[in-house]
């Protein structure tokens, strides 16, 4: 079963997503379908194709861009990019779809598409952080600015069942968001919303703070979308800061340069450890389908691992055994 791929999603379209093809085709053996204005991207992929890998073109003729209000440019062009691409997945002539486009536009053709799973009230944007002992699910990372506690209940119940099917961790420890470790700190939101958490199956470790999410304290971390998309961009930035500090250092005498040759091995891996490209796209849960949606400054790097994380997803059945849990969840 096929991929889909919005050729017209990243900042830079089609140049990543015809890369990313080409190289997902030869890595995985799956048939990527791109979508979008077959007229620009029929004529590069066929040139950059010379081993006649299963890539598909399916026309698309209009693209939700970065700087259009989201719903009201989705609903004008109806044949966009993002639609026909879902529209695939949704007729079952593939299994995933992954974008680096629009978050908002992604979002409002998800759930036009594919509607919410029956007892999710808000999908969630879910990502992972690099930890001392691994990687931590985080959601909301950007969907939900608004919330309410029982929106945080059902992304700590997604959250953690993506734990289990993605990083494959058993029995994945819950953390909330929070100003502080104990139990009444924080907003009305999140001492509301522990409350629920804390009543529910769920393997709940309580409130955490930042520090305690990168010492691994916790394998899912539950916010807010405006709290969590600042949280997500703040760890980025620091990453990046701290990388280009240290480049500048290294770079400042022949001495400094000779030594990093030592220490370079050491280096690599952290840099790799804290490049988001790694992780490649957040997964849309709480809607009934696959849809991965990446940076629009994603690099073919990145959109191969979007793909691959969307295949890891449905190759561990992730829906089914979300669907099972939110049912016990329901009837519990």
């Amino acid at each position: 079963m096929s991929i889909v791929l919005d050729a017209m999603g990243s900042d830079t379209h089609p140049d990543p997503e015809l890369l990313a093809a080409i190289k997902a085709t030869h890595r995985f053996q799956e048939e990527i379908i791109l979508v979008g204005n077959e007229p620009v991207i029929l004529p590069k992929i066929t040139a950059m194709n010379k081993d006649e890998l299963p890539i598909r073109v399916v026309h698309a003729p209009y693209v939700v861009e970065m700087d259009e209000k989201a719903v009201e440019s989705a609903r004008q062009k109806p044949e966009n990019s993002m639609a026909v691409g879902m529209q695939l997945v949704a007729n079952g002539e593939a299994r995933a779809f992954v974008t680096a486009g629009n978050t908002g536009g992604a979002l409002f053709n998800a759930i036009t598409t594919f509607r919410r799973i029956k007892g999710i009230s808000r999908p969630a944007l879910t990502t992972t952080l690099p930890t001392k002992t691994g990687r931590c699910a985080f959601l909301d990372t950007g969907a939900n600015a608004d919330c309410r506690p029982d929106f945080l209940l059902e992304f700590a119940t997604m959250g953690s069942v993506y734990a289990k099917c993605v990083l494959g961790i058993e029995n994945p420890r819950v953390g909330l968001l929070s100003n502080g470790e104990e139990d009444g700190k924080g907003n009305e939101l999140v001492r509301q919303a522990h409350k629920l958490i804390r009543a529910s199956r769920i393997n709940f470790s309580g409130n955490v703070e930042p520090k305690d999410v990168y010492a691994g304290k916790v394998d899912v971390l539950v916010a807010d979308g405006f709290s969590g998309n600042i949280f997500l961009k703040t760890s980025e930035a620091v990453g990046k800061f701290i990388l280009s500090n240290l480049r500048e250092q290294i770079t400042a005498s022949i001495t400094r340069k000779l030594g990093y040759l030592l220490v370079k091995p050491a280096f690599t891996p952290l840099r790799k450890m804290m490049d988001p490209a790694e992780v490649g796209a957040a997964m849309l849960l709480g809607v009934n389908g696959y849809v991965f949606i990446g940076h629009g400054g994603s690099d073919d790097a990145a959109l191969v691992n979007a793909i691959k994380l969307a295949r890891l997803a449905v190759d561990n059945n992730l829906l089914d055994v979300l669907k099972e849990s939110i049912l016990e969840h329901n009837q519990g």
